[in-house]
């Protein structure tokens, strides 16, 4: 959360003339609910259920940048099913830039503690090693978004040529 991923990813997806989606929406559209409402009403496992019901259908998308919840490819599952069909960028920042840039943001389910801060650093803590497994990993704290999204498609471009001209 708050590293960028719908901004950049929907950036990426005009620049590349490809369709961009968004888990979460995918997610909204599914429950019929807002995620925050599925957290607070039905709890995070209901919440994972129906993330993995959507996991299945990105294998179906073509020409699709795809910004997905921050726990989603911290499930090993999910993130296998990601590499098989996808480059996997993470975008990443620590929990304070995280903190700075979500602070202001009620709707963040996973951040209703007495804590935030110290809930961002422990989910950091967890998704990290799978978080690392990504394909690209990206800083985006020090980073303007333009860039990040430059960095990404040059490493799509990379990703996609021949084994000779990378």
């Amino acid at each position: 959360m708050g590293t960028g991923k719908s901004t950049v990813g929907y950036m990426a997806a005009h620049q590349l003339g490809f369709a961009f989606t968004d888990t979460d929406r995918l997610i909204e559209a599914l429950a019929g609910k807002p995620v925050a409402e599925v957290f607070a009403r039905d709890g995070e496992a209901v919440f994972r259920d129906l993330e993995q019901q959507v996991v299945a259908d990105l294998a179906r998308l073509d020409r699709t940048v795809i910004a997905t919840g921050g726990g989603l490819g911290a499930n090993p599952v999910h993130l296998a099913s990601l590499k098989q069909h996808a480059l996997v960028v993470c975008l990443c920042a620590s929990a304070e830039v995280i903190w700075q840039r979500v602070c202001h943001n009620a709707h963040r389910p996973l951040l209703q503690v007495p804590d935030p801060r110290a809930r961002i650093r422990e989910l950091l803590a967890v998704r990290e090693p799978f978080y690392r497994q990504a394909d690209v990993l990206i800083n985006t704290g020090p980073r303007h978004l333009r860039d990040v999204v430059q960095h990404v498609l040059r490493e799509f471009h990379r990703a996609r040529a021949p084994r000779g001209r990378r």
